[in-house]
């Protein structure tokens, strides 16, 4: 999904418009997470891109979209740029020492 969100309408109000920006995101990541994985892949990943226009776009963290959001609500600013991009991830795992069990 690559979006420049518009702030302004006649006739919906600028928390409402926030709120759709809010839900449209959520609804593209709950949509591409159910879709089926390719073989050898154990879960979706998402690269994120987020600005107040395309060219200012930078890269943030999936969880990070409501906060990025939140901050053009207290801006004020009449428009921003989300992208979402999915891709399938496999898994790394990093073996731990011996001597961090002990800590606990």
């Amino acid at each position: 999904m690559k979006k420049t969100f518009v702030l302004s309408h006649p006739k919906i109000k600028y928390a409402r418009l926030i709120d759709a920006a809010k839900s449209d995101a959520k609804k593209y990541v709950k949509r591409e997470r159910n879709k089926h994985l390719p073989k050898g892949s154990d879960f979706w990943d998402f690269d994120c891109k987020f600005g107040h226009t395309e060219s200012e776009a930078k890269e943030i963290h999936l969880s990070d979209i409501s906060k990025c959001i939140d901050e053009v609500e207290q801006l004020e600013l009449t428009s921003f740029y989300l992208e979402i991009l999915v891709k399938p991830a496999t898994r790394v795992f990093v073996p731990r020492d011996e001597d961090e069990d002990d800590e606990f």
